[in-house]
């Protein structure tokens, strides 16, 4: 008996370590594959995101550079009157393909824009909400609209800064027309000409006004989307919310009025940054000044000196120009952002929060 006892002591005791040895390289196992998997993760998150932004864009590409056009036309030769009457004068004049000239650069300039910003967002947040909870002592504090704006500007900041130059070239494409006596033949081409003739300097022409535009605009677009989600969530007006989670349709609501919020607030500035990315192009003239007066100053010295110019020759209301198909833009872009951005996240099993 005492034999058989000894034996089941170490029957016992090996299957105790056969479990233990199987556990430790099982964890081990898990910390080897865990980095991998988050960062499998986070490139499954930015792709979906990528190709979402992708699709709207292009879906709304000839309302994009009507906008730029009528941001930067000669109001001495008006060529471009109105969104309808714009549309129609590209096609006619440029062709099909005018209509989504510099779109390239602009899809090509989407992907590691939104991968910076959601990436800087959701680091930002996560930093500020730390820092709150501590400075408050509440462990379940939550961010406020004023520190969702403050995370969105964080991210808006670094995301427009990382990616400037592609965005400083993808106006100049969308600028310029058959007509121009020199033709940037793409993106890559555009970066390399502007770098040799203007200087590096030049790549990051209007990205003053830009980095200020970004703060009200993709701060405003974060912080209105998911404090208006939370109010929803939390009171129910009206009935309409009938439990936590919502639909669709009341998403791309909240994110139709986050972005017309946030551009509406920013736009002059972005009309002031376009202004700014020609200055040095001696081809822009031709499309700036249209009949090649001096009446339209093309030089600034600074951003505050092209406010001031621009108001000065041709009124406030220079400020939104291109508005009106900028806004019409905003509610199908986000629509078809929020439905590709599902159907793609289904297909790569991401589970990610859409926060613009």
């Amino acid at each position: 008996m005492a034999s058989e006892d000894v034996v089941g002591k170490r029957s016992e005791s090996a299957v105790t370590t056969i479990v233990n040895l199987a556990e430790e390289a099982k964890i081990a196992r898990e910390g080897v594959q865990a980095p991998s998997d988050a960062l499998l993760g986070i490139c499954k998150s930015l792709a979906a995101g990528g190709i979402a932004g992708g699709v709207s864009r292009t879906a709304v590409a000839p309302l994009e550079r009507l906008k730029i056009l009528l941001q930067v036309q000669n109001p001495h030769s008006i060529k471009y009157n109105g969104t309808v009457q714009g549309l129609k004068y590209i096609w006619r004049s440029e062709g099909f393909r005018g209509l989504f000239k510099g779109n390239g650069t602009n899809c090509a300039r989407i992907v590691p824009n939104s991968a910076v910003k959601f990436f800087s967002y959701e680091k930002a947040s996560k930093r500020i909400l730390w820092l709150y909870r501590r400075q408050t002592g509440r462990e379940d504090a939550e961010l406020t609209p004023l520190l969702r704006l403050g995370a969105g500007a964080c991210a808006g900041i670094i995301a427009m800064s990382a990616t400037y130059p592609m965005d400083m070239v993808r106006g100049r494409l969308t600028v310029q027309t058959e007509r121009s006596p020199t033709q940037y033949r793409g993106i890559f081409h555009a970066l390399r000409t502007v770098f040799v003739e203007e200087g590096p300097r030049a790549l990051y022409k209007g990205w003053l006004p830009s980095v200020i535009g970004v703060i009200p605009y993709v701060g405003l677009n974060f912080a209105v989307y998911e404090s208006l989600k939370d109010w929803l969530v939390k009171s129910r007006p009206f009935g309409l919310i009938k439990d936590s989670e919502l639909s669709l349709t009341t998403k791309l609501a909240c994110g139709a009025a986050a972005g017309t919020v946030g551009q509406t607030v920013a736009y002059p500035l972005d009309v002031i940054r376009r202004r700014m990315q020609m200055v040095g192009w001696k081809d822009a003239a031709s499309v700036v000044t249209g009949d090649g007066s001096s009446k339209v100053p093309l030089e600034y010295n600074g951003m505050v000196d092209a406010f001031r110019k621009t108001v000065r020759h041709e009124g406030f209301g220079a400020l939104y120009k291109g508005l009106v198909p900028n806004s019409v833009k905003v509610v199908p872009s986000i629509a078809i952002a929020f439905v590709t951005y599902e159907v793609v996240k289904d297909i790569l099993g991401v589970e990610m929060k859409i926060s613009e």
